[in-house]
């Protein structure tokens, strides 16, 4: 029996690792929950997962939250440091980080610091602080197991004893809701159009991110992390199937891709159970009905977002922080009716280039990346 605590248990990715939990409650036994500000799911799932410890963000619900679940044995928190009481709950054997942005920063560091297994469903923890994070790891013998689909399917995809001859990897992604409209209609793009993926049902920060490309840009910049690459030598394709969830192509021409359905569950259970495998219970993928598997390039000029993540990665230092960080105050500002969409990817530039980067940055040095970058788009909304 294996104790999980899932942060950011009311999102998209959050409950559907309760629901793999759910599945395999011989195995696995929920221990800490933590939300943003939804605490109405977030009472829901204290009531039936009965967890030893729980966690809201926002302390203005925190009282509203112990009225409603007094007669619970959960130890309740509040605040970032709540957050970071339950990310660290001793009696825990993975930590699920499926917080939402930046916010999943702080918890991830301490969590690494125990050295417990951790399975990470957030990019921008470590678009932001790659470098940090994994000397850290280094140092405390800390292992993540990613679930983003792309990156497990990578991780899938590599033998642990390789550690020569991979030539590149190859990020796959479904091109988002706004794949087939013209360059130059963009402008007119409303958030309810850029919500819409075809694919996959997920959060709306996430999936703004899907329709300009950024979201392949983070994924980039994460897979450099995880698996020690250069940017050269990651590829993106757009794979309007999704079918394909990644590949791994080798020296010798030998290219090895994982194929799976779409759905969660399948990449969230792997990181749960590695390194073993257990049995579906959402079905298998017939390759028969889905007949063709079709790739392009990217239209970089049609998405400049993912050109700019890649810039941001050659730069390094604090400019994937700057950029993480402008991107996702402008992803709130379009959401709000603020600004069109061709905007954020031309404020993004504007406040990268006006950034001074630091290099090999310490945490405090990130979190002021992040400050200013989230400061400069204000002044330029204004």
């Amino acid at each position: 029996m294996k104790n999980i605590v899932v942060l950011g248990s009311t999102g998209s990715i959050g409950t559907k690792t309760l629901e793999v939990i759910s599945r395999l409650s011989e195995q696995f036994r929920i221990v800490g929950l933590s939300c943003d500000s939804n605490i109405e799911l977030l009472i829901k799932q204290i009531e039936i997962f009965k967890p030893d410890v729980a966690a809201v963000k926002e302390k203005t619900k925190f009282d509203i939250l112990k009225k409603r679940i007094n007669r619970t044995n959960t130890k309740l928190f509040s605040g970032l440091e709540g957050i970071i009481r339950v990310a660290t709950y001793e009696e825990s054997d993975i930590v699920v980080v499926a917080i939402a942005g930046s916010s999943a920063l702080m918890p991830l560091l301490e969590v690494i610091k125990l050295s417990k297994k951790v399975a990470l469903a957030n990019k921008e923890s470590l678009v932001m602080a790659g470098e940090l994070i994994t000397s850290l790891m280094r140092e405390t013998n800390s292992q993540i197991i990613p679930i983003d689909s792309e990156h497990s399917a990578i991780f899938q995809c590599l033998d642990s004893s390789v550690t020569k001859g991979i030539k590149k990897l190859i990020i796959t992604g479904s091109g988002g809701p706004l794949d087939g409209i013209l360059r130059r209609n963009f402008q007119k793009i409303k958030p309810e159009d850029a919500l819409n993926h075809p694919k996959w049902k997920m959060g709306k920060k996430i999936s703004i991110d899907s329709a300009t490309l950024m979201n392949k840009g983070l994924e980039v910049i994460e897979a450099h992390w995880l698996f020690g690459m250069n940017a050269k030598n990651i590829e993106v394709l757009i794979h309007p199937e999704a079918v394909v969830h990644s590949m791994v192509e080798f020296v010798d021409g030998s290219i090895i891709a994982q194929l799976g359905l779409t759905d969660m569950t399948l990449p969230i259970q792997y990181a749960l159970t590695y390194p073993q495998r257990l049995p579906s219970h959402n079905g298998y993928l017939d390759l028969a009905k889905v007949k063709t598997l079709t790739f392009k390039k990217p239209d970089f000029k049609k998405f400049p977002c993912l050109n700019l993540a890649y810039e941001a990665l050659s730069r390094g230092g604090t400019a994937p922080c700057v950029l993480n960080g402008a991107n996702e105050e402008l992803v709130y500002a379009f959401l709000n009716g603020k600004i069109s969409l061709p905007d954020i990817p031309r404020h993004i530039e504007r406040v990268l280039n006006s950034h001074r980067i630091k290099k090999e940055p310490n945490i405090d040095e990130i979190l002021q990346a992040d400050r200013f970058a989230r400061n400069r788009v204000r002044e330029l909304l204004k």
